[in-house]
């Protein structure tokens, strides 16, 4: 191992060796630095694999270990991944990442399968995501319905198979001159295995304390040589399966059935249908939690040396199928004075199809595909490195088990929604030399070019989906002679109007320089040109970065950087409509949309997602998307003090100007807008109103924070080891600029507000501003226990008025697992997560007719409690 100039003391070497033991522990070929460890499942106790602790995220040409990283990054090993007892990569990295956190329900739509998350406070497509070095592709699946990073199209991490990983190098800090658009929060690369000699299975299952949720999780992993000189191929298959789960308590409602009214001598009788005796009074509940979900993800990774080349490849090829219950309907229910109030009405279970009500499942099904092929060598004292990168994410999305009931009882019950398509070909050039002889120390000089084509194309659905019919309720049923609301329920299919395509090609240019000005100063500076088709423009971005130990083993460090995100295609060209509702307002209005209603009458209106090039969100105020910027700062300490200690704190600040979110629903009534002829085509489609939104630049922010990490390792003697973590990550958001509300919708309504106060809560307070994980490991001999304790801070779901936001207090969750190596090749263990089965704070029955919504959606530890499982790793 070379060590720095500065450890070339037997002190600060045996420090080095030690601390990086302490995450070597993770297993052979694992890095050096963890974030609050998790148990891993093989000790290293004298510190072999010390040479892993080097990084290749945030520099470019020479690595540098963490302790030397002029900007904070933290390591995960690949061990830690499979033992935390979670089945997904979203849920793994939310367990042992401060800075990353994960609502656990989130909204509806496609936002509970590709569920947003947000790094340092920002949305995850703010965060730019690497496998081995190469940009991974978004989803195809645009969470335009969730509440926190609403709009957003991240990278769905569950298709990359967690068995796959020999570690993730998670830099937290701006890095758009450096690799590019979407690096604003932060870069997480994702290391593939490249161990020749590991032939393994795993098998987990677990289920909730309740017994619910069950879930399965297999892993396969393969390694062999290929050729003579060093080459390898590795092979990982994970499957993935868990069930459905929900946190409701029995619907309330007085009568699910339609009760029988009688007269008598002045006396009025109400007499139950027989069938609310026996009726599962929690079957209309089952949307409130996590849905199905079952993945099959497999990976290669394989490196050929040939002549005087290095051919490499990698890639993942993933399917999902996934159903989620997103709407619960009970059975027709007339009004009855005095009776049903305070019943939710509902016109569309149309007893013929649903006596029962019925459950409206969302479905998903998607093949994700992703493949690297490059050569790397030299040429003239140049390293260079020339790939390819191949990547589509197909998505097919379909309702089951619900109706159209404006086509009345013919209705199908099963149909295709839509098919969303995202395609990226990505290819790179980078370049790197050590040059001497002008500095004292050697100057890394690195640079590159990259061209991207990116294609985003939404399909129409079946046309029962989206037409409304012209069904009459005949006599003799709850609302006889009345018009079923229109859509389906809880969602509608895409029109052909809403479908299209979108395409555009973009380059860009980069030159990274680094190099010691003295023994113990670092300086680097690095600068990005990139051009975008299609009206996004160019843009230049730039950062500098700087390290100086002032003492051996204490280090300041500190960035500045500016960034940008372009807009994403699904974001520029995306359209739908969805369908909501709301009660009739009581006497003595008695109007919805501007119509009359019954009292307590269930009402649906269709929300409309409009282009943002369209005729109509232009009539509407929109404008051309453009991207967004960012100017980031960061200073930090690194400290180790002694052997086996190592010390982080570094705080940020990153102002982000024009951010891209979707308008607050816009109440549009035809009255107002029948004199425009450019809404005509619209309204046309909507005679009873619609609420409309479109994707903007609305909003300035600026968020900072403050990590810090600790980790200690120390042997016991005949008691073992003991690895001690602590993190801390805090942040906070608000806003500095917001943007007027157009004239033209003033005009339509003087109400409306571009962007409101719940869109300012979900952005500002929705997810926790503090995370702390206290972790401890313990090993002797064949056992192996780890600890882990999170507290989660408090976050606020905020309602369409003050009285109804709640603020949920803060709570720590334990984690527990206790592996036992039974034999050289066989290892089992146990765990729970969630240990002392702690739920978010109740916040009392939202929908009384359901018996949903006692605990929110945002918990980042979700809403299902504690959980158990047990795990076995067999070796061959």
């Amino acid at each position: 191992m070379i060590l720095p100039e500065r450890f070339n003391t037997s002190r600060w070497r045996a420090a080095l060796l030690a601390c990086a033991s302490v995450a070597a522990i993770a297993g052979p070929g694992q890095a050096a630095e963890t974030t609050a460890a998790a148990p891993a499942a093989v000790a290293d106790s004298e510190g072999a694999n010390a040479v892993e602790g080097v990084i290749v995220t945030g520099v470019r040409g020479a690595r540098r270990t963490v302790a030397d990283s002029p900007a904070p990054v933290d390591v995960i090993g690949g061990e830690q991944l499979l033992t935390t007892g979670k089945v997904g990569l979203k849920e793994v990295l939310n367990t042992l990442i401060p800075s990353f956190n994960l609502p656990g329900v989130n909204g509806g739509g496609t936002s509970w399968t590709v569920r947003a998350i947000t790094l340092r406070g920002l949305n995850g497509d703010q965060a730019l995501f690497l496998v081995n070095g190469k940009r991974r592709h978004t989803t195809a699946l645009i969470n335009n319905l969730a509440r926190v990073g609403r709009g957003g199209v991240p990278v769905d991490l569950d298709f990359i198979p967690a068995s796959a990983i020999a570690r993730i190098e998670v830099l937290r800090d701006g890095a758009s001159a450096q690799y590019g658009s979407d690096a604003i929060a932060g870069v997480v690369n994702i290391i593939l295995k490249d161990d020749v000699d590991e032939r393994s299975f795993s098998y987990t299952g677990g289920q909730n304390y309740l017994g619910d949720g069950d879930t399965r999780s297999a892993t396969l992993n393969w390694g062999r040589p290929l050729g003579d000189n060093g080459g390898f191929l590795h092979l990982a298959l994970n499957w993935k399966n868990n069930e459905a789960a929900s946190r409701s308590v029995p619907s309330r409602a007085q009568y699910i059935y339609q009760p029988t009214v009688s007269t008598v001598n002045g006396v009025t009788t109400v007499t139950p249908d027989p069938r609310d005796a026996t009726a599962d009074r929690y079957f209309w509940g089952r949307s409130y939690g996590p849905g199905e979900e079952d993945i099959l993800a497999a990976s290669y990774n394989a490196e050929l040396p040939w002549r005087d080349l290095k051919l490499y490849a990698s890639g993942t090829l993933s399917h999902r199928s996934s159903k989620k219950n997103t709407g619960s309907f009970l059975p027709n229910l007339a009004p009855v004075t005095g009776v049903t109030a305070g019943r939710p009405l509902n016109r569309n279970s149309l007893p013929e199809v649903y006596p029962d009500g019925f459950n409206a499942l969302r479905r998903i099904f998607e093949l994700d595909f992703q493949s690297s092929f490059g050569a790397r060598g030299e040429t003239a004292g140049w390293d260079w490195d020339l790939s390819t990168t191949l990547a589509q994410d197909h998505a097919q999305l379909d309702g089951e088990n619900t109706l159209n009931a404006t086509l009345g009882p013919s209705s199908p019950t099963y149909f295709h929604l839509s098919t969303h398509e995202f395609r990226q070909w990505t290819n790179n050039l980078d370049v790197t030399r050590e040059i001497t002889g002008w500095l004292k120390n050697p100057l890394q000089v690195s640079w590159g070019l990259e061209h991207r084509y990116e294609r985003f194309l939404i399909e129409a659905g079946d046309e029962a989906s989206y037409i409304v019919g012209n069904y009459v309720i005949p006599a003799g049923q709850p609302f006889a002679g009345l018009r079923p609301n229109p859509g389906l329920a809880s969602y509608a299919g895409t029109a052909p109007e809403d479908a299209g395509s979108a395409s555009r090609n973009s380059g860009a240019a980069y030159v990274d320089l680094g190099t010691n000005l003295t023994r113990t100063w670092y300086v680097g500076v690095a600068g990005r040109y990139e051009r975008y088709g299609k009206g996004v423009g160019d843009t230049t971005s730039g950062k500098l970065t700087t390290r100086w130990e002032f003492l051996p083993g204490y280090a300041v460090r500190a960035t500045v950087s500016n960034g940008f995100r372009a807009p994403s295609l699904g974001q520029t060209i995306f359209a739908t409509s969805t369908i909501n509702g709301s009660l009739c307002a009581a006497a003595p209005n008695n109007i919805f949309r501007g119509a009359p209603c019954t009292p307590g009458e269930y009402l649906t209106f269709p929300t409309k997602v409009l282009r943002t090039d369209s005729v109509e969100a232009k009539a509407l105020g929109a404008e051309p998307l453009k991207p967004e910027t960012s100017t980031n700062y960061s200073f930090g300490l690194t400290a180790e003090p002694f052997a086996g200690l190592r010390l982080t704190l570094d705080s940020y600040q990153i102002d982000i100007d024009d951010r891209i979110v979707d308008t607050s629903n816009l109440d549009l009534s035809v009255t107002q807008l029948a004199s425009r002829a450019d809404l005509a085509p619209l309204l046309a489609r909507f005679p009873q109103g619609l609420t409309a939104t479109y994707y903007t630049n609305a909003v300035s922010t600026r968020t900072t924070g403050t990590d810090f990490v600790a980790e200690y390792g120390v042997n016991l003697g005949e008691l073992g080891r003991l690895n001690l973590n602590a993190a801390y990550a805090f942040n906070k958001t608000k806003i500095t600029k917001l943007k007027a509300t157009p004239a033209v919708l003033k005009a339509v309504n003087p109400n409306l507000v571009l962007f409101d106060r719940q869109k300012i809560a979900d952005l500002t307070v929705g997810t926790p501003r503090e995370k702390i994980i206290l972790g401890a490991q313990w090993l002797r001999g064949a056992w192996n226990v780890g600890l882990r304790n999170t507290r989660y801070g408090r976050y606020t779901e905020a309602g369409t008025s003050a009285s109804l936001d709640r603020t949920f207090s803060p709570k720590w969750i334990t984690d527990l697992d206790i592996g036992w190596q039974v034999r050289e090749a066989t290892n089992i263990a146990i765990g729970a997560n969630n240990l002392f089965d702690k739920h978010p704070d109740k916040i009392g029955i939202i929908n009384t007719d359901q018996g949903t919504g006692q605990f929110g959606t945002f918990s980042p530890f979700g809403i299902t409690g504690g959980y158990y499982y047990a795990r076995l790793t067999q070796r061959f």
